[in-house]
């Protein structure tokens, strides 16, 4: 089949006295966040193209459609189609999801406590029936205080401008007009006369908090707060007490909080404490007492405790420690609980608020697990909770756990239906050295027969941007490649949060090539220690996991077999140099400011997957990417795709896969999410010539 060629239009750019060659940037259109709302205003031109590339993916896959639909059937009969989480019980009536064999999404129900009714008050599937789309995002699906109405948001384009609905529960009426182009949250008052809500402004930036009276059907919302800053985003939530709305600001590395009683008529919100860059920090209000989430005079966080937001006077609560990350609290009125993280590895804590001593809390002998918490009422007077972990070998279980008498019963098990034993598996966390002598976790999970003799080929995820944190969970999804003798690595590596602040730090803005580093160091490691060998490694990641991906591909191809790439940001500097795109002005503390500062621009110009492609061999490549993402735009995968074309010098497969409705998380719904799984498993067990 013909080799899909996009049509190259000289552009000579040049930025602080560099130029440099694009062929390929005439594929952004101006009007780009028009035609993610929708795809009838994208060039025709730059859609046949993408039309051809996902004909000519298919036409190289076309071998493994069986694989494909083995695959989805085994992935699919791993899940509990028909499963139901565990409910939860406000003053009145207890709620709960369920999901299907046949559905897609979930439905909500509830019932009155201590009655046996039970009422259906959302359903996905009906609702995207309904609708007649072929994308459905839910964003948020809220219940007001008092039972009555039902508040949810839907994106149908994958764009994530969610328009927001009110509806009575009984009648099934809305009762208020639909209020669009807002990031989705729903936050009703507690009167339940109004709902406070984020509205995106024209750069898909939600800027400002608007309160909206429910009923109202023609005139304009109320403006709460508008954040003037351009790299600040806005959202809104309520304290743990209900005594406080509170309006948090930030980009990724400051932040600003703002707060208004839950009684004032007209919302006047107060600053708690003025920005400074760098400086994070989180307020939250519980029996009488402020506690202060930042990381102010503590790089790793701490907490600390004020009687009052008037006359602030704080004082240790939980004191920092080195490169162990703390988290913030969650309140029972006897019981504080609170995270903390370091080496990849999450624990919990609580606190007698009573006696003022605080203990771990211990899940299981695994030494590599994620616990995790959640509250089994509205009411906060009680003993009970629901403590859950799970492990890269074992499946999430979650016990009803009495916090004062430490009894615990095992209230849900994930069901493996197709059967699953954790004994067939082998999980290892081990350090290794990266080039500037950091030690880097790597968590490995491997099936038991699987030898260590450099004979397997092995998965190396990693993702290294935002401080988030790649956490050891179980993942029914990875077993089709685990048990098919391919060996799944999770780097944790710099630009995460899994060792601290510092672990971001050492891996953004000029020292962001400690990412790339720390993963190319992973892949060497597992080659020298027989895990794999060089070129049967596969990498893959995301987003800014795809970043990671074209970086090291323009490094190291030699030690890949291939590599998956996911709605990838490998057009970084053109993006970065753009000021009007939904995320680049707030992450300039996250990549830099190439247009205004000449040393930011020098250094993302030495990695930009884009700009760094060379005339060699690369491995084989499949790039995925969704037409209405608005977080990582199409073009960039779409011109990573077309340079690689014009450069490398080998035979392997270079494919682009283009979902033309869908958004930065993919396709929506159960079988979309695992259809596009089964793709890149089929893709990595073809060039393993695994089946």
């Amino acid at each position: 089949m013909k080799v899909p060629q996009l049509r190259k239009k000289l552009e000579i750019k040049s930025c602080h006295s560099t130029t440099w060659e694009d062929n390929y940037s005439w594929v952004h259109q101006d009007n780009i966040l028009e035609v993610l709302k929708d795809k009838t205003k994208l060039d025709p031109e730059v859609e046949e193209y993408l039309s051809k590339e996902n004909e000519y993916t298919d036409h190289h896959l076309k071998d493994t459609k069986e694989l494909q639909k083995k695959l989805f059937d085994e992935i699919k009969a791993r899940i509990k189609l028909d499963d139901e989480s565990l409910p939860y019980k406000d003053h009145t009536y207890e709620y709960w999801t369920k999901t299907t064999t046949k559905g897609n999404y979930s439905i909500k129900l509830r019932k009155k406590n201590g009655k046996n009714k039970i009422e259906e008050i959302w359903n996905g599937d009906k609702e995207k029936e309904k609708l007649g789309v072929e994308y459905f995002g839910i964003g948020d699906l809220e219940v007001s205080h008092n039972d009555k109405l039902l508040g949810y948001s839907l994106d149908i384009k994958g764009s994530e401008y969610y328009t927001i609905y009110l509806r009575d529960i009984v009648s099934n009426k809305i009762i208020t007009k639909e209020i669009k182009d807002t990031s989705g949250n729903i936050t009703f008052s507690l009167d339940d006369k109004y709902i406070f809500y984020s509205k995106l402004d024209e750069n898909h930036r939600p800027r400002k908090i608007l309160r909206h009276e429910i009923g109202n059907f023609k005139n304009e919302d109320e403006i709460i707060f508008e954040e003037k800053n351009e790299a600040f985003t806005v959202s809104i939530g309520l304290s743990s007490d209900e005594k406080y709305y509170f309006i948090y600001s930030s980009d990724h590395n400051t932040s600003e909080q703002y707060y208004f009683g839950v009684n004032e008529k007209k919302p006047s919100p107060k600053l708690i404490n003025k920005r400074e860059k760098g400086i994070l920090y989180s307020v939250n209000s519980w029996n009488d007492k402020f506690y202060n989430h930042t990381n102010k005079n503590a790089e790793d966080f701490k907490i600390d405790i004020s009687d009052s937001l008037n006359q602030q006077k704080w004082k240790p609560f939980v004191s920092p420690k080195k490169e162990v990350l703390i988290g913030g609290c969650y309140f029972l009125k006897d019981w504080i609980i609170r995270s903390e993280t370091s080496d990849a590895l999450d624990k919990l804590f609580l606190r007698n608020i009573n006696t003022n001593v605080e203990e771990e809390l211990i899940f299981s002998d695994e030494k590599i697990y994620v616990p995790n918490i959640s509250f089994k009422q509205k009411d906060k007077n009680t003993d009970e909770v629901y403590l859950g972990y799970s492990s890269p070998k074992t499946p999430s279980r979650v016990y009803s756990y009495n916090l004062s008498n430490k009894s615990k019963r095992l209230v849900k098990e994930q069901e493996i239906p197709s059967g699953h034993n954790p004994d067939n598996y082998i999980v290892e966390r081990i350090e290794f050295k990266s080039h500037d002598g950091r030690m880097v976790p790597l968590t490995i999970t491997r099936h038991k027969k699987t030898k260590i003799d450099g004979t397997a080929n092995l998965l190396l995820y990693g993702y290294g941007s935002y401080g988030n944190s790649m956490s050891p969970g179980f993942s029914s999804t990875r077993l089709s490649l685990i048990n098919r003798d391919i060996i799944w690595a999770t780097a944790h590596i710099r630009g995460g949060m899994e060792k601290g602040m510092k672990w971001w730090k050492e891996g953004k803005l000029t020292n962001k090539k400690n990412t790339f580093e720390d993963y190319i160091y992973a892949a060497r490691y597992l080659v020298e220690n027989n895990y794999s060998s060089k070129g049967k490694i596969i990498g893959m990641g995301g987003s800014a996991g795809g970043l990671l991906m074209g970086a090291v591909l323009n490094q190291s191809p030699d030690l890949f077999l291939g590599v998956i790439m996911a709605v990838p940001f490998v057009d970084s500097l053109t993006t970065n140099l753009d000021h009007s795109l939904p995320l680049t002005v707030g992450e300039f503390d996250e990549f830099g400011n190439a247009k205004d500062n000449k040393d930011h621009f020098d250094y993302i110009f030495s990695y930009a997957p884009y700009n760094n492609i060379k005339k060699m061999d690369y491995p084989h490549i499949l790039i995925t990417t969704s037409l209405s993402d608005n977080r990582v735009l199409f073009d960039e995968p779409a011109k990573f795709t077309a340079k690689l074309r014009d450069f490398k010098t080998d035979n392997n497969l270079l494919l682009l896969k283009t979902e033309m409705d869908a958004g930065h998380s993919g396709k929506s719904g159960r079988d979309g999410a695992i259809e596009e799984i089964a793709l890149d498993y089929a893709f990595a067990l073809k060039i393993s010539k695994k089946n």
